[in-house]
């Protein structure tokens, strides 16, 4: 006898094999069952649809990878030693031969991501990024997976400096304090920084969850939304350990300890759907003037836009406000109440994804993140996506 738990995982489990079924493939219906409870529920779903979240082709790759020249590699020696130390990331019971094999093929997509971009450097931590995707894929379709990413993505941690990245860490603590400003203060006065966070960001908080189905559910929802959601997904982690963080000393040493360690009972899927609204309350736009005194335009970040703007002329006040009218309707019908009639563009891209079955626990965010995750396709073909 089902349950209802089983039925809603039976009946998502066939609107995805709908969306990857009709021509063109819906991508925002898939980027929507990304982000709503449970994600993509199997790596064998995952295999079809992360390639489609970041529009690559899988039936024009190359029946094999290349072979890769390690002698000489300026970054061998460093990926060498980065995977020897994975151990942690392979799942407990792999037979050993298996695993050597597995850490074989993640030092080749590492070099050969690297050799075709050689405008990309790599960084400690990288390779939790690449093995979550070799985990889940065989090493064709994740090595041409991890470079979509690597040139999009996580193209800001892939600088020869870290600047970049210490601009989007500056992001955390603006959101802290929109939140909650005592827990802001606290952490000012402790001047614990953000440092804390770094690993969570760069890895997608792949070296530091030790339940691989927690790693995964995160890369659905990372890889449906904007590249800033991993930093607004660590200020929900912060802002749900309060009692946590204001019960600490107030020093730099004690309030970094707490942090850096991330419990493993998180609330996961509370805290995705906590991270999609503060998303859609304090788009990155808001908060760039006070991540930093220049916002640089050579980011990631800062090609994505915030919101699915109907004109490009419109301001975007209007555009701010028009988003909070579709967030109380869609409130309001989730409570009975009648929908506003929205201007006729909006109104038909929000019916539509509300019939397809917008879940409401994620709300008004889960519109915006499939809408705003559509905008940013740099050099992708756009005739994709609806």
């Amino acid at each position: 006898m089902w349950t209802d738990g089983d039925s809603r995982r039976k009946r998502k489990v066939a609107e995805i094999s709908q969306a990857l079924n009709v021509t063109p493939v819906d991508v925002a219906a898939l980027r929507r069952m990304a982000i709503s409870e449970g994600g993509l529920l199997t790596d064998e779903i995952r295999c079809k649809v992360w390639p489609r979240l970041l529009n690559v082709p899988t039936d024009t790759l190359p029946e094999k990878p290349e072979e890769i020249e390690r002698e000489n590699n300026k970054d061998y020696n460093q990926v060498l030693l980065d995977v020897q130390r994975s151990l942690k990331r392979f799942p407990p019971g792999m037979p050993d031969e298996q695993r050597q094999g597995l850490q074989e093929e993640l030092i080749d997509i590492i070099l050969r991501v690297l050799g075709r971009n050689t405008q990309l450097h790599y960084y400690q931590g990288y390779h939790d990024i690449v093995v979550t995707f070799l985990l889940v894929l065989d090493e064709r379709l994740a090595t041409a997976l991890v470079e979509k990413l690597s040139t999009h993505h996580l193209r800001d941690f892939m600088d020869p400096t870290m600047d970049n990245t210490k601009h989007i860490l500056n992001y955390l603590m603006p959101i802290i304090e929109r939140i909650n400003p005592e827990v802001h203060d606290f952490m000012q006065q402790a001047e614990v920084g953000t440092i804390f966070a770094l690993s969570w960001l760069i890895t997608w908080f792949g070296h530091v969850l030790s339940d691989f189905r927690h790693v995964v559910r995160l890369y659905d929802f990372f890889l449906a939304c904007h590249p800033l959601m991993p930093i607004y997904f660590a200020a929900v982690i912060v802002l749900y350990r309060e009692d946590e963080v204001l019960d600490c000393e107030c020093d730099m040493a004690s309030v970094h300890h707490l942090l850096s360690q991330i419990p493993q009972d998180l609330p996961y899927e509370t805290l995705i759907s906590r991270a999609g609204d503060l998303f859609v309350q304090f788009p990155p736009s808001e908060l760039a003037r006070e991540a930093a005194q220049q916002y640089s335009q050579q980011t990631a970040a800062s090609t994505f836009k915030d919101f699915d703007l109907v004109s490009e002329q419109q301001r975007p006040d209007s555009v701010l406000r028009r988003r909070l009218r579709e967030k109380q309707a869609l409130e309001g019908a989730a409570a009975g109440s009648m929908v506003a009639t929205a201007q006729p563009t909006v109104a038909r891209r929000f019916v539509r994804l509300a019939v397809m079955g917008l879940t409401v626990a994620l709300g008004a965010a889960a519109l915006t993140l499939v809408n705003t995750a559509l905008e940013w396709v740099p050099k992708l073909d756009l005739h994709l996506f609806p």
